[in-house]
């Protein structure tokens, strides 16, 4: 009997193991069903609370970011106002010169002749609503992009970088591709600043950003397009444009955390690429995935 247990329990662990595997290759079979009919290269990461609920499609890909990168800024300065160096209530005197017209920006919509900002107003404006200018104003306070690269980097993030500002990038369709990350990534980002084991954030820090990626207002089409309405999903969204010439549009990107009914949640992360389809139909393809990882989660 007792030769026999060792047999029987590695027969369970390989019908449980085999159960499991094959229920996630469900819904990526459901997502390659998604992006295969379409002419772009799709990215998808997608990570639950269980181990066994873990799925990525292009995952090792570089993608570029476009305004998905204002996120890991803002984190980026709030280490530095966790530090002392900076502080929320610090107000930023934003200059007329530098509410450039090329440049999407609600803040140059509501201060036309420029004005003073605190550091937290200013965060909001470029996590919440994407502003552009508030971007450049973060990471002139870091000293250059690539501060943001480097504080990445000195947390284990390598497949990561930021080169240039929203200015350069505006202005240079290729200068785009210097900001990238790749989905798998993305998703280890959310996760470690959202369960913040290392006490990488302090409690009013953690608590600001939050607050900020869960009220976003960009992206309304995109990973929470099909949800629930009540759903709280906290995200980012990236936008590109669409090349002039080729038609081709180089990002429609959203990643974040949607949280379940259950109390749970799950990361995700899609990123859209070298795409001729319409805006409409990129921003359906993650609003597709998005609900078929839902229906997943909402199913186990």
């Amino acid at each position: 009997m007792f030769k026999k247990t060792p047999i029987i329990f590695l027969i369970f662990l390989i019908t449980f193991s085999k159960g499991y595997s094959q229920e996630i290759e469900t819904l990526r079979q459901k997502i390659d069903s998604i992006i295969n009919t379409k002419k772009a290269i799709v990215g998808v990461a997608i990570n639950g609370i269980k181990v066994k609920d873990t799925l990525s499609i292009n995952g090792q890909r570089h993608f570029p970011m476009q305004s998905v990168f204002k996120f890991p800024i803002a984190l980026t300065i709030l280490s530095e106002i966790d530090k002392g160096n900076l502080s929320l209530n610090q107000k930023i005197d934003i200059k007329k010169s530098e509410l450039l017209p090329g440049l999407w920006s609600p803040i140059r919509r509501k201060y036309p002749e420029g004005g003073k900002l605190t550091i937290a107003e200013i965060i909001k404006y470029t996590v919440a609503l994407s502003d552009n200018v508030g971007c450049d104003v973060l990471l002139k306070l870091l000293g250059e992009p690539q501060a943001v690269e480097n504080h990445f980097s000195s947390l284990g993030f390598k497949d990561f970088a930021v080169k240039i500002n929203e200015e350069t990038m505006q202005n240079n369709w290729d200068s785009q591709f210097l900001n990238w990350t790749i989905p798998k990534e993305a998703n280890k980002i959310l996760a470690t600043f959202y369960e913040n084991k290392n006490g990488l954030l302090s409690k009013k820090s953690y608590d600001f950003i939050w607050n900020i990626m869960k009220g976003t207002k960009t992206g309304k089409n995109r990973l929470r397009g099909q949800l629930p309405k009540e759903t709280v999903v906290a995200h980012k969204t990236g936008w590109s444009g669409k090349h002039k010439e080729t038609g081709i549009t180089a990002a429609v990107n959203n990643i974040g955390i949607v949280f379940l009914p259950n109390g749970e949640y799950f990361t995700i992360s899609v990123f859209v690429t070298e795409s001729v389809e319409d805006f409409e139909t990129n921003e359906k393809i993650i609003s597709d995935i998005s609900k078929a990882a839902w229906d997943y989660f909402i199913d186990e």
